[in-house]
């Protein structure tokens, strides 16, 4: 019986013998589940994007030198990354297991890993889906997850206390709003217990990865494995810090390996423990023993002064609705006005702001909203991009049929008109 048949909420209602059958095969199967089984997987980097700032945590896309998360040697869209499957599959034949582990954050970039994973469904209806989330997002997802049948989910949880949290996280964006210190660690938090209740009721395997740092955590570990155990974990796993370069923690002292064993030799008491993890890249391919991502990776990219010469060439003019002039931040129908910017020569430039009459206030209102809303298309109708926080379906359908590229985002906006011009470096 294939597993897209019997995985999903809709599907809940069968024998749950039949699912936990399936569901223990899959996760012996697994080499970061079952205890490093020889078992090929690949790890495929849709999820540029990530919604939290750990202070341990420096993503550098193009390092094909080191090996630790948060490192890929390129950024897949969906279709080429089920092209990278299947070429993969065509040469290992030990590939089980299909992974979203970043550079960023899966569920930050959720419509890539949705569509990834349904592209790759269609073509292998048993391959295992994985991924790895901060968790942010997780009681959000959850339950989409389990219809695209993803069925094993690590979420990273470093502390059950914000006042610790804080000394971790510089910050969290949530639902369009930055928060610090404690509060964004108790957000966080909140989401990351919430999403491990759901993945228990939904029958997910759940793994956690705790990055163990002197000083800030490790003498509260116990306490958080303690903790997840109540909410179903399978498997904990306590992995070194590793300092990257240029992050926060860049000069932290290291944990050493007795240090590490000891502390999971404690934990283990409670749970399961890892002991066989490598800390992966986000584009990891093979065993766990044997990173062969080097034999797949496509001729180097370009080099950063090509890049740099084209963005130069590049203009435009960008309409982008914000709430305080400072970030993409605001829904497109709920705008009052749009501030008008050019990008020219690498550089952004205000021109005007433009005020305009919201055509979304409610259900009340939305229905009577169609002259609004051609009013708004005509003031725009000069721009070629528009930038939002959300925009509904129908005025984003009648923006690009007048030929405008819609995004929807959020950030500081000088660096999302930035994004922009180089998204036309690869798809305009």
């Amino acid at each position: 019986m294939h597993l897209r048949f019997i995985l999903g909420v809709a599907a809940m209602s069968i024998d749950k013998s039949i699912l936990n059958d399936i569901l223990e095969e899959k996760t012996k199967s697994h080499p970061c589940y079952s205890g490093g089984c020889q078992n090929a997987r690949i790890h495929l980097p849709v999820a540029p994007a990530c919604n939290i700032s750990c202070n341990y945590c420096n993503r550098k896309f193009d390092c094909v030198n080191e090996s630790r998360p948060g490192v890929t040697s390129e950024i897949l869209t969906p279709e080429q990354a089920l092209q990278k499957f299947l070429k993969v599959g065509s040469k290992l034949n030990n590939l089980k297991v299909v992974g979203i582990a970043g550079p960023g954050d899966a569920l930050a970039n959720f419509e890539n890993t949705k569509k990834t994973l349904e592209l790759i469904r269609e073509a292998d209806a048993d391959i295992t889906f994985c991924l790895s989330t901060n968790g942010l997002y997780l009681p959000k997802y959850a339950e989409a997850l389990a219809r695209l049948g993803v069925t094993h989910v690590t979420v990273t949880l470093n502390t059950i206390e914000p006042e610790i949290g804080a000394k971790i996280y510089k910050e969290v964006y949530f639902e369009g709003v930055r928060y610090t210190g404690a509060t964004a660690s108790e957000i966080l938090l909140k989401n990351q217990i919430e999403g491990l209740k759901l993945l228990q009721k939904l029958g997910i395997v759940a793994k956690i990865n705790t990055v163990m740092m002197k000083g800030i955590n490790d003498f509260h570990i116990e306490d958080v494995v303690k903790k997840v155990k109540e909410y179903g974990v399978f498997i904990s796993n306590i992995m070194q810090l590793i300092p990257a370069p240029g992050s926060a923690f860049e000069h932290m002292p290291l944990t050493t390996n007795r240090e590490l064993n000891d502390l999971r030799k404690t934990c283990g008491k409670h749970l399961k423990q890892m002991y066989h993890c490598q800390q992966c890249r986000a584009d990891a391919i093979g065993t766990l023993g044997q990173d062969c991502s080097a034999q797949f990776r496509e001729p180097a990219a370009e080099s950063e002064a090509s890049i740099q010469n084209k963005l130069l060439k590049v203009n435009f003019t960008a309409a982008v609705a914000s709430k305080d002039e400072k970030l993409v931040n605001q829904h497109f129908g709920h705008a009052m006005q749009f501030g008008i910017y050019r990008y020219e020569g690498g550089k952004v430039k205000l021109l005007e702001t433009r005020d305009v009459k919201n055509y979304c206030n409610g259900s009340s209102d939305c229905g009577d909203a169609e002259d609004r809303l051609q009013e708004i298309l005509r003031t725009v109708d000069d721009c070629d991009i528009i930038l939002t926080q959300r925009i509904g379906y129908s005025p984003q359908k009648m923006l690009e049929e007048r030929g405008k590229k819609v995004i929807q985002t959020y950030g500081l906006i000088e660096e999302e008109i930035r994004k922009a011009a180089e998204g036309y470096i690869v798809n305009y």
